[in-house]
C-alpha cells in the first residue's frame, strides 16, 4: 500500500511537472510572437560580416558606433569592419543592410537589390534618399579611378566685347580627380574683367601681355590715395569728387603667377598694346569651398547671357565631342537678385543707379571700355601710408604679396645647361600661397630632354603647355600606362599625386606651366642624383633588377651630377 501511494505521489508530480513546463513553453511562445509582433528585424549583411545577429532598434534610420557592434556580436573583429550605419526595413528579417564608407570598401559596397524594386514600402522614400547620398559620395571617392588621360582643350567659350572665356570641362574625368577648373581669359587692349569671386582659391598665371588688377580683401585699409580732382561725367566736364582712394593694385606681366583666395572679388585692365591672357585653376577641393565641387562664379558686373549664344555654343560643343552643360548660368550678375528699393537703401543712392547695377544685358564677362582708365599704380604714384591705426591684420594679410614672376631664367630653381630649367612659385617664395594651399611650376625643358621619372608626393597637377612639343606618360599603381599622347600648345592634362610620370621634350623643345595643390609641393625621382635608386645600396639594385653589381652600379650612378633635368642622350623618335 505505501509503494502504490509513493508510485501515485511521483506520477503526481511528473504530471505537475509537465503541466509547467507545458506553461513556460507557450509564455515563451507568446514572447516570441510578442518581439515579433515588434518588428525588431534580425540584421544579416549582404557580405556576410554580421549574421544571425538580433538589431536591436527599430527606428528607420541610426547610426551604429564600435561599442554598438560588440553589444551585437561580441566576437565580431570591429578593426577589421568600418562602423558606418544601418538601415532597416520594418517587419522583415532579410531586409537590414550595412552602408559601409566606399573609400574603405569600394563602389559596389552598398547592396540595396533587395528593396530596389519594392520603392513603396515604409522606408521606400528614406532608401531612396539614403541610395542616392550614398552613391554621390562614392562617385566622389572614385573619382580618381582613371583608366585613361588625355589632352584636354577648353569645352566652353563665352564670347564678350571686350575678350573670351575659355572653360575647360570641371566634370570631365581628370578635372574630377583633382578637383580642378581651369579657365582662360583673353582681354582686349583697353578692356576690363568685371569684379568677381569664386568659392574656391584661383591661382593665375600670365601667359601673354601686361595689364593692372585688383584683389579686394575686406576689412584692409585704402592705402592707394588720388588728391586730384575728377568729374563724375568726363564727357558733360561736370566737376566731381575730390580725388580717389582705394585698395592696392598689382602691376601684372607675362611669367607673373597671382593668388586669389577664396571669395575675394577682383579685377583686371588691360593697359598694354597686345592681348593679356591668363591661364588659371580653381582648387575645388580646397578646404576653403565647403560648398561641392561645381564651378560658381559670382558677378559683381556684367554677367554672361543666358541665351544669347546658346545654340552657337551647343553646336560647338557638340562638333568638339564635349559636354553640352552650359556655363551661363554660373556667371550670372548677383545684383539682379535682390530687391531694388532694398539696393537703393543700402547704398544710398538713386534707384536709376541700382537698375544700371542690375541689368541684365549681353555685357559677358569682359567689357570694352569707353576710354583708357586712368588707375593709380606703384609706377604712375607713391603708395602713400594709411594714417589710421594698424591693426595687426594689415600686416599680415592686406599687404601680403599676391605674385610672383617666375619667367626669369636667372633665377630658376632647377637648371642643366643642356637639360633646362625650372622656376618654382611656393610658399617659401610666394607666403600667401600657404593660406590658399597652391603652388606653381613653369619649366622649359631643351629639344629632347627629359623630365626625370617622378612621382609627386604631397599634390595634383594640372599641366598647361605654353610652347613646343611634348610625349608624357602616366603610368597608375597597377603598372597600366594610362597616358602616353603626344602634347602640343594649348593642350592640358592632369597627373594625379602619386602616378608616377616620364615626361620627354620633342625636337623644339617644351614650355609648360603646371598649377599644383599643395602650397609646399614635393616629388620623388627615380633616376638622378637625388633619386630613390641614388639613395639605394648596390646590393639592393643588383638583387631586386636580378642584374649585375656593375649594372646596379650604372643603373645609379649614370645620370649623375644632374637631378630633375636630364640631357637627351638618344635622339627623338
Amino acid at each position: 500500500m505505501a509503494r502504490s501511494s509513493n508510485k501515485t505521489t511521483l506520477l503526481f508530480n511528473l504530471a505537475l511537472m509537465l503541466s509547467f513546463l507545458l506553461i513556460a513553453s507557450v509564455v515563451e511562445s507568446r514572447s516570441v510572437l510578442g518581439r515579433a509582433a515588434a518588428s525588431t528585424p534580425e540584421c544579416v549583411s549582404v557580405h556576410g560580416v554580421v549574421t544571425g545577429d538580433t538589431c536591436t532598434a527599430v527606428e528607420k534610420q541610426f547610426d551604429l558606433t564600435a561599442n554598438d557592434f560588440k553589444a551585437i556580436n561580441p566576437n565580431l573583429d570591429c578593426d577589421k569592419l568600418f562602423v558606418g550605419q544601418w538601415l532597416c526595413v520594418e517587419g522583415n528579417t532579410d531586409e537590414c543592410w550595412q552602408r559601409r564608407q566606399p573609400d574603405v570598401h569600394g563602389p559596389d559596397s552598398l547592396q540595396y537589390n533587395k528593396w530596389a524594386n519594392r520603392p513603396n514600402t515604409a522606408l521606400g522614400a528614406d532608401l531612396q534618399g539614403s541610395v542616392a547620398s550614398t552613391e554621390m559620395q562614392q562617385r566622389e571617392a572614385q573619382q580618381c579611378q582613371l583608366r585613361k588621360i588625355s589632352t584636354s582643350k577648353p569645352s566652353h567659350r563665352m564670347r564678350s566685347k571686350g575678350g573670351v572665356t575659355e572653360i575647360w570641362d570641371p566634370e570631365e574625368d581628370q578635372f574630377q580627380c583633382a578637383g580642378f577648373a581651369p579657365m582662360r581669359d583673353t582681354i582686349q587692349t583697353n578692356s576690363l574683367s568685371l569684379p568677381k569671386f569664386f568659392s574656391a582659391p584661383r591661382l593665375v598665371y600670365i601667359e601673354q601681355g601686361r595689364g593692372v588688377m585688383g584683389v579686394s580683401y575686406p576689412g584692409c585699409p585704402e592705402t592707394y590715395h588720388n588728391d586730384q580732382q575728377f568729374s563724375r561725367d568726363r564727357g558733360q566736364g561736370q566737376r566731381g569728387m575730390s580725388g580717389d582712394q582705394h585698395q592696392k593694385v598689382h602691376r601684372i606681366r607675362r611669367g607673373d603667377v597671382i593668388a586669389v583666395p577664396a571669395g575675394a572679388a577682383h579685377w583686371c585692365y588691360n593697359d598694354g598694346n597686345e592681348e593679356l591672357i591668363a591661364v588659371s585653376v580653381l582648387d575645388l577641393n580646397n578646404q576653403a569651398n565647403q560648398l561641392d565641387q561645381n564651378l560658381r562664379g559670382f558677378m559683381l558686373a556684367g554677367g554672361q547671357s543666358r541665351h544669347g549664344q546658346e545654340r552657337h555654343e551647343r553646336a560647338s560643343r557638340r562638333y568638339a565631342g564635349q559636354s553640352e552643360r552650359s556655363h551661363e548660368e554660373t556667371f550670372q550678375n548677383i545684383f539682379r537678385g535682390f530687391d531694388e528699393e532694398l539696393m537703393a537703401e543700402a547704398f544710398n543712392v538713386p534707384r536709376e543707379t541700382v537698375r544700371r547695377m542690375r541689368q541684365d544685358s549681353n555685357r559677358g564677362l569682359i567689357v570694352k571700355c569707353r576710354e583708357e582708365m586712368r588707375i593709380m599704380s606703384p609706377d604712375q604714384e607713391e603708395e602713400q601710408s594709411e594714417s589710421s591705426p594698424r591693426n595687426g591684420l594689415e600686416e599680415t594679410f592686406c599687404n601680403m604679396k599676391i605674385k610672383q614672376n617666375i619667367e626669369l631664367q636667372r633665377e630658376a630653381d632647377v637648371y642643366t645647361k643642356q637639360g633646362g630649367r625650372i622656376n618654382i612659385a611656393n610658399q617659401q617664395k610666394l607666403p600667401i600661397l600657404q593660406f590658399i594651399d597652391m603652388s606653381a611650376e613653369r619649366g622649359h625643358l631643351m629639344p629632347n630632354a627629359l623630365y626625370t621619372p617622378h612621382w609627386s608626393m604631397t599634390d595634383n597637377r594640372v599641366v598647361y603647355a605654353l610652347r613646343g612639343e611634348l610625349n608624357a606618360q602616366v603610368v597608375d599603381e597597377r603598372g597600366n600606362t594610362i597616358m602616353n599622347e603626344r602634347v602640343r600648345q594649348g593642350d592640358m592634362f592632369v597627373i594625379p599625386q602619386f602616378y608616377a610620370t616620364l615626361m620627354r621634350a620633342g625636337n623644339n623643345g617644351f614650355e609648360w606651366v603646371s598649377f599644383k595643390s599643395s602650397s609646399q609641393p614635393m616629388k620623388s625621382p627615380m633616376a638622378g642624383s637625388i633619386s630613390v635608386m641614388r639613395a639605394m645600396p648596390i646590393d639592393v639594385i643588383s638583387n631586386a633588377y636580378q642584374i649585375s653589381p656593375r649594372e646596379a652600379e650604372q643603373l645609379k650612378m649614370n645620370r649623375d651630377p644632374q637631378s630633375m633635368l636630364l640631357s637627351p642622350t638618344r635622339t627623338s623618335s
